[in-house]
């Protein structure tokens, strides 16, 4: 792998913030096929999505593909949510859900946040060994969900 310069970051895989190298089409299939929280996304918001955020992805040494990507929505400099994490079938088992997120958490560190939230339903283990942990204090944590919205996660 490589890190988010495109340099190695585990075996076979780099993983770079560069846009021009985001397969589009391919994130909106993975995340509206094949992910809980958004599933039926429509492809326009999704590309919305991606114009807003701060993007990484990652891919295959040999073939070029982009087999995982992950999204952040920050004003890089107070607050960061991190979201849409998504490896490929075909890339799951091989460190690069843990290493895609290492990245995350290594390309944000220099920008001083207070802290870096995400939501999971399945995956907290992956997030725990980078340092995640439960909120100390869920109570002060509040959501408005619009309504005739998407579903929560979406």
């Amino acid at each position: 792998m490589s890190d988010t310069n495109g340099r190695p970051a585990a075996d076979g895989y780099e993983i770079s913030t560069d846009p021009s190298r985001l397969d589009a089409a391919r994130i909106h299939h993975w995340l509206s096929t094949d992910a809980y929280w958004a599933l039926g996304r429509t492809r326009e918001k999704q590309d919305r999505a991606i114009a807003g955020s701060l993007n990484f992805g990652a891919y295959d040494t040999a073939s070029g593909a982009q087999v995982a990507y992950a999204r952040v929505v920050t004003d890089q400099a107070t607050f960061a949510w991190l979201c849409d994490v998504y490896v490929d079938r075909s890339a799951r088992g091989t460190g690069l859900g843990t290493a895609l997120v290492t990245a995350v958490r290594d390309h944000l560190e220099p920008f001083g946040l207070r802290r870096i939230l995400l939501a999971t339903f399945d995956a907290h283990g992956v997030y725990e060994k980078i340092g995640f942990s439960l909120l100390d204090d869920p109570e002060h944590w509040m959501t408005l969900r619009f309504p005739g919205g998407d579903m929560p996660g979406r």
